[in-house]
Order: C-alpha cells, then sequence, then structure tokens
C-alpha cells in the first residue's frame, strides 16, 4: 500500500471537492492546487500550496500554462522505488506527489452548445489530461482521481488503512483515468474532423472514434454461446433505452433490449397514446387511440395475436390498471412505459418474471429535433459502418395519382408509414383506423412482403377492406398495387423513384386507388 502524504488538485467539476480536500487535510496530507480550485479551497480555510509557489513559475498565458512544469510532472512519475530516480528528484528539489486530484474543461458541455469554434478550442484541456496520464502511468505509487464519485470510497479506505490505498484501487483509478482521456480525445477529434472551414459541417471525420460505458453484463448474446453486455453512450447524455430504468422482473437480455429498443424507436412517432408489440426488432403489431390505452393495447394486439407470445409492449403513457390486466392474459417478455400506475404495477408485479421497465416520458414522445444529429454504427468484418441516425419521417407528401386521400386515408397513410419505417426491409404496413391490420416483414422480394401482410390480416380475422398501405421503398413493378387492390386497398403511401412509377400510377388509377410519394426511403436492414 502507498500512503497519501501530497495531493495535487485541479478540477474543473467542483461537486464535493471541499469536502474531499478537508477529508484529506484532516489526515495530514498536504494540498497543492491551482488558480479556481485553490481559491475556492482557501476560501473555505483549507490551508493549500499556490502551485506557482511551489514550481517558482508563475500561472500564465490565460491559465493556459500552469501544471505543466518539471517540478509537477517529476512528482508524479518519479518511481518511488527507483535509486536514481530518487536522487534526481532530490537534486532538482522535486516533491513526490501521491495523489492527482483532477477533472477536465467541459469540452463536451461546451460544443453541445451552439458555440463559437474559438470557445471550443479554449476548452480542450491540455494541463490535466497529461497530469492524469502521468499520474495513471504510474499508478503502482500514485493514486489519481477523476471522478467525484469516488471521493467517498477513497476517504473510507485511507481512513481504514491509516492514510494508505491499497494497489487494488491504485490500479481500479488508473483505468477509469485512461477511459476519461480516452473518451476526451475522441470528443476533441470527433469534433475537429467534422469542421471545414472554422464551421461544424455534420459531416464524418476521417478518423470515428466512439466510447461507451458499462451499464450491465448480459447473461449471454444473442445465443447461449455469446458473451455479451450493454453499454451506453458517454456523450452528452444517455437517451432511449439507456435511460431507461427496470423495476421489476428477470434481468435483460441480449435480445430483450434489442427489441425493447425498437419498441422505443416506434412509439416515439406518435403524439397520441401508442402501444406497440415487438417481436424479433419487428412490430407485429401497432396502433393509436384517442380513447387511451388500453384501446390501444387491444387494437395493437388484435393484428398478430399469435405472434404477440413472448413479446415485448411499449407504451407512450403511463400503464392503467385495466390496460396490465388485459396483458397479464399473455405471456410476455417486458413491458416498456413512462410509468405505471399502483394498480397496474400490483397487476403486473405477480408475474415475477416479467420485466417491467420505466422510461422518461420524453424518451418516448417525438422530438422536435429532426435533424441528422448522432450515429448509427453497424459493425461488419473487418470494420464499421457509420451513418446518421434516420430522424426523418417524410418530406413533402406529393399526390400522383388522380384522386387524392380523403382526410382519414391521409391519417391512416400516415400512421403506417410512420410504422413502416421500423420494419425490417424489404417492409409493407396494411393500417386502418390508425392501427395496423397486416405487417410483412424483412422478405426478398416487395411482393412477397405484400403477400405475407395480407395473409397475417386473414389470419388474424381482420378485413382488409378499406385499408392503407404503406412501403418502406419504391415499388418495382405494378404487381404490388394489382394485390394491395385484389386486399380492398383504398390509398397508398411510397417514397417513389422508380424506373416504372408511371406503370405503378397508372396501375393505381385503374383500381381508382390514391397514391402519394414522401420522396423518402426507409430501408432498415
Amino acid at each position: 500500500m502507498k500512503k497519501v502524504r501530497r495531493a495535487i488538485i485541479s478540477v474543473t467539476d467542483k461537486s464535493g471537492i471541499v469536502e474531499f480536500a478537508r477529508s484529506l487535510s484532516e489526515m495530514g496530507v498536504e494540498i497543492i492546487s491551482t488558480g479556481g480550485t485553490g481559491e475556492l479551497l482557501r476560501k473555505n480555510e483549507l490551508a493549500v500550496i499556490p502551485i506557482s509557489s511551489y514550481t517558482g513559475f508563475p500561472e500564465m498565458l490565460d491559465g493556459r500554462v500552469k501544471t505543466l512544469h518539471p517540478k509537477i510532472h517529476g512528482g508524479i512519475l518519479g518511481i518511488r522505488g527507483n535509486k536514481k530516480h530518487k536522487e534526481e528528484m532530490d537534486e532538482h528539489d522535486i516533491l513526490p506527489l501521491d495523489m492527482v486530484v483532477v477533472n477536465l474543461y467541459a469540452f463536451e458541455d461546451t460544443i453541445a452548445r451552439d458555440c463559437r469554434m474559438e470557445d471550443a478550442i479554449e476548452n480542450i484541456d491540455i494541463g490535466g489530461p497529461t497530469m492524469i496520464r502521468a499520474a495513471a502511468k504510474n499508478y503502482t505509487d500514485v493514486s489519481v482521481v477523476t471522478d467525484p464519485s469516488d471521493y467517498k470510497k477513497i476517504i473510507e479506505e485511507m481512513g481504514e488503512y491509516d492514510g494508505n490505498i491499497t494497489p487494488e484501487t491504485r490500479f481500479y483509478l488508473a483505468k477509469k483515468a485512461f477511459q476519461l482521456t480516452a473518451r476526451y480525445d475522441a470528443a476533441v477529434s470527433n469534433y475537429l474532423g467534422a469542421i471545414e472551414d472554422g464551421k461544424a459541417t455534420g459531416s464524418l471525420p476521417e478518423t470515428f472514434t466512439v466510447q461507451f460505458k458499462k451499464i450491465q453484463d448480459l447473461r449471454y448474446g444473442e445465443n447461449p454461446h455469446q458473451m455479451a453486455a450493454f453499454f451506453g453512450d458517454t456523450f452528452p447524455t444517455r437517451e432511449g433505452i439507456a435511460c431507461a430504468r427496470q423495476i421489476h422482473g428477470k434481468d435483460l437480455s441480449f435480445n430483450n433490449i434489442l427489441d425493447i429498443n425498437s419498441a422505443i424507436e416506434i412509439i416515439r412517432e406518435f403524439h397520441e397514446s401508442a402501444a406497440v408489440i415487438i417481436k424479433h426488432s419487428n412490430p407485429c403489431g401497432a396502433a393509436m387511440s384517442k380513447e387511451g390505452m388500453l384501446d390501444a393495447y387491444l387494437k395493437a394486439l388484435s393484428c398478430d395475436r399469435t405472434s404477440a407470445f413472448g413479446g415485448i409492449v411499449g407504451f407512450n403513457r403511463r400503464v392503467d390498471g385495466k390496460t396490465a390486466d388485459e396483458m397479464a392474459k399473455l405471456f410476455l417478455e417486458a413491458i416498456i412505459a413512462p410509468a405505471f400506475d399502483e394498480e397496474a404495477m400490483e397487476i403486473l408485479k405477480a408475474k415475477k418474471n416479467l420485466r417491467l421497465l420505466e422510461i422518461p416520458e420524453s424518451e418516448c414522445l417525438p422530438s422536435s429535433d429532426t435533424g441528422a444529429g448522432g450515429f448509427d454504427l453497424k459493425r461488419v468484418s473487418g470494420g464499421m459502418l457509420v451513418q446518421t441516425v434516420d430522424k426523418e419521417s417524410a418530406g413533402d407528401l406529393k399526390t400522383v395519382t388522380k384522386r387524392g386521400p380523403t382526410e382519414m386515408e391521409l391519417e391512416d397513410l400516415l400512421f403506417a408509414w410512420n410504422v413502416c419505417k421500423h420494419v425490417k426491409s424489404n417492409a409493407i404496413v396494411f393500417g386502418k383506423g390508425t392501427q395496423t391490420i397486416g405487417i410483412g416483414a424483412g422478405q426478398m422480394s416487395r411482393i412477397d412482403s405484400t403477400r405475407i401482410a395480407i395473409m397475417k390480416a386473414r389470419d388474424a380475422g381482420l378485413d382488409t377492406d378499406g385499408t392503407v398501405m404503406a412501403s418502406d421503398a419504391f415499388f418495382p413493378f405494378r404487381d404490388n398495387v394489382d394485390k394491395a387492390a385484389e386486399a380492398g386497398v383504398t390509398a397508398i403511401i411510397q417514397p417513389g423513384g422508380s424506373v416504372r412509377d408511371d406503370e405503378v400510377i397508372s396501375a393505381a388509377d385503374e383500381h381508382d386507388m390514391a397514391m402519394v410519394f414522401t420522396g423518402m426511403r426507409h430501408f432498415r436492414h
């Protein structure tokens, strides 16, 4: 173990630092500190040696230079058991620094705002990461503290071991330190990589670096022989399923998380009360209702009761007792919603393995941000595909047939389109009354997806007369329109853009269908 006799403290995030420094001081630790941090500690009547007094060199260049000095880095990097190091340190009046308490300029918070590039550059920390790396490298002799949440653990350990910190804790702190600097450098690199002519372009940098923080280990991956864990974004804040809170049931599995994520992505498309049932990342039923959660759930369930068995249910409103009572009749893997009322909790907790998760309402409602912020990552052999997140829905709708959609058809078309966006390609969705009637997913041929959607609807006992149809991509031939007409479809929404658009539009006119183009495709591979 290593006794802490001297610490350097220089922090941007000052939460808890006064109490931590006071505890160190009470244990006899000498404290060296920089400008703002030192001033705060002195205001709280703590004895602090200004860094300029120790180095004999002033803080200068608007604070850009204050810790970049041999007396600082020699004190951090000197190996205590190395005779030559000790002699050199003594020769140059370098004191050992046993603890480095540093966190970094808030670069990530700065660029999360609409800041000038000059402000971003000034918030790139140089001295902090340098000290952190030095201390982490020499963790056998030095404790590097970068996270305020570790203050309590460290003080308790020092109290238990007479001011010493165990090797295990020093190594734990070093790992956290290198993870912090790696994330920090990634944020700087990605930001600057997307700058052209001094302006942020939103383009992809030449080198793309990502950092995720482990949220939890999982029992296994997609299959029992695969190891797995769930990692969350580290910047700027957690969102989506990463900020969900499990309140009941078995631990989440790899596949659970994929399906719950799919549920969240769909329910956040709708302003009104909506429910979706997910199976293997595809919706097997979805509905929006002005009557509330129970009606939305029952309509979603009616689309495909068979596939709903063992599925995931997502809601964008609080779950009440009546809705919970209906769900309790079916075996489900998980339910996610903004909240569950007391009666719903009592009913659903009777199923000890059923996973219940709460997610902030803001995460399951449409976002006002329709830009292309964030990135979607897909691992491939030997590399990774990176694209901006598909946050768009439809462009300007264009009626291309002789007959335009009625007001009711248009509402159903937009509903079906928003669901279709989240169905694996080739995707076809039949809808009516803002509920799904039949879904065809993931087929190699679009006409097969149309056939499956019709078959699923009829198997469920649902009438396809008067339905609308959504297609995630254009129709290569008129056969899909003809098949839809046979089933009673009255209106179609699709991106358009096929070399045979004229043929497809003519087919719709022959069947007195309304057809609108979105001008935007939504493949989902």
